[in-house]
C-alpha cells in the first residue's frame, strides 16, 4: 500500500488493444514517449523498457500491467491501495535481470478499469485474488511467487490460500493488519466501533464523500500522507507524488476509494496466515507508522514456518523507500527457495 487515504486509478478505455500489447498511447510521469515498443503478432515485445505498460483483459475489463526479464522463475509485484505498478519502478528492473518480473495495477488502480462499485464489480481481496490467479494463468502462464505491499499483501495470500496451485511462494512487505475490520472493530473501545462505521457511511452515502476525496487528492495532501509512511521523506519525490496523483485524476477514482474506505469485511492476515502452504516471508520496515512492527511480529511468530524479517530504519513502503535493501533480502529469499531440496508431500 501506499496511503490509507489516497489514490485511485486511470482507466483505460482502449477496448480494442489486444491482451497483451505495449500501451503506449498517452502519456504518464512514469511512461516516457522513449519507451515506446516494437511489437510482433505473436503480442509479445521485442524491444521495451522496465516502465513499459502493457494491456491484458480480465472479465472484459483492461488490466494494465508491466514486465521485465526473459527468463528465470516468474515473480509478480502487487501493489497497495492508492498505488500502481509505479511504486515498483525501483524493483521491476533488479528482480527482472534473473527472474521474469511482472507488476500489475490491481482492478480499480493505475491505468486498469475502474467499473462502477457493486453495480459492475466487488472491490473485495476475493476479487483481487481472482485476478492475480487469473494473470498467473493466462499471461505469466505458469505458478508464481507473489511479492505484495501493504493490502498486495493480503492479496497474495488469499491468492496462495484459494488458488495454492499457481502461487509457488509469498512474499508480504508490511502487511496490513486491517484494523479497522469490523472484527477488529469489534474489540476497539466503544468511539471506534460506533464512530468509524458513521464515518465510512457519511463518506458512501453523502455528497461529503466526493468532497473529501477532492480534498485528499492533492499535491499537498498526498506529500503529507506519504511523509508520514516514509520514514525517510527524502524518498517522497515530485515523481512519486505525480505516480499516485495521476490516477486520482480519473472520474472514477473517488467511486473506488469510497468503495474500499467503506470495506470492513473479507479475509483478516490472523485468517490466511495458518492456511498458507507455500513458502513465505514476512518482512516488515521498523518505523512503519501505521502497522506498527511490534503486532505484526506477534501475529507471524505464532506460525514458525513463516519467517519474519525486520527492515531497519524504514516505514510503510519499504521497496519504494529504500529499495537497495529490499532488493537484496528479496533477492536472497527467492535464491534459497529456488535452491531449496522439494519436500515430499
Amino acid at each position: 500500500m501506499i496511503l490509507c487515504p489516497t489514490t485511485a486509478s486511470i482507466t483505460m478505455s482502449l477496448t480494442t488493444i489486444p491482451r497483451d500489447w505495449p500501451c503506449f498511447l498517452g502519456r504518464s510521469p512514469y511512461n516516457h514517449p522513449q519507451t515506446l515498443t516494437h511489437y510482433d503478432y505473436t503480442m509479445t515485445a521485442i524491444t521495451a523498457a522496465p516502465n513499459t505498460n502493457y494491456q491484458w483483459r480480465w472479465r472484459g475489463f483492461p488490466i494494465n500491467y508491466r514486465r521485465w526479464g526473459e527468463q528465470g522463475t516468474p515473480i509478480l509485484l502487487i501493489h497497495g491501495f492508492g498505488a500502481s505498478v509505479g511504486h515498483w519502478r525501483k524493483n521491476l528492473p533488479i528482480l527482472g535481470a534473473s527472474h521474469r518480473c511482472y507488476a500489475i495495477d490491481l482492478l480499480g488502480f493505475g491505468q486498469s478499469a475502474k467499473p462502477t462499485p457493486k453495480l459492475e464489480a466487488d472491490y473485495t481481496f476475493e476479487t483481487w485474488s481472482a485476478q492475480v490467479q487469473a494473470f498467473c494463468e493466462e499471461v505469466i502462464g505458469e505458478p508464481a511467487f507473489l511479492i505484495g505491499n501493504s493490502i498486495g499483501c493480503i492479496v497474495a495470500m488469499q491468492t496462495a490460500v484459494s488458488s495454492p496451485d499457481w502461487v509457488k511462494g509469498v512474499v508480504a512487505l508490511n502487511f496490513s493488519l486491517r484494523l479497522l475490520h469490523e472484527r477488529n472493530l469489534a474489540k476497539s473501545p466503544v468511539y471506534q466501533r460506533w464512530g468509524v462505521p458513521l464515518f465510512q457511511k457519511i463518506l458512501t452515502k453523502t455528497p461529503l464523500g466526493q468532497f473529501f476525496f477532492r480534498q485528499i487528492a492533492q499535491p499537498k495532501a498526498i506529500r503529507n500522507v506519504l511523509s508520514q509512511a516514509y520514514h525517510d521523506t527524502t524518498a517522497v519525490t515530485d515523481e512519486l507524488i505525480d505516480i499516485l496523483l495521476t490516477p486520482a485524476k480519473d472520474s472514477g477514482a473517488a467511486a473506488v476509494f469510497l468503495a474500499f474506505t467503506s470495506y470492513s469485511q473479507g479475509p483478516l492476515p490472523d485468517d490466511l496466515l495458518p492456511k498458507m502452504l507455500c513458502p513465505t516471508v514476512v518482512m516488515w520496515g521498523t518505523e512503519d507508522p501505521w502497522e506498527p512492527i511490534a503486532l505484526g511480529r506477534a501475529m507471524v511468530e505464532q506460525y514458525p514456518d513463516i519467517e519474519f524479517v525486520s527492515l531497519a530504519g524504514v516505514g510503510h513502503c519499504p521497496q519504494d523507500e529504500n529499495p537497495d535493501l529490499v532488493n537484496v533480502q528479496l533477492l536472497a529469499w527467492l535464491g534459497r527457495q529456488l535452491t531449496a531440496p522439494a519436500t515430499e508431500g
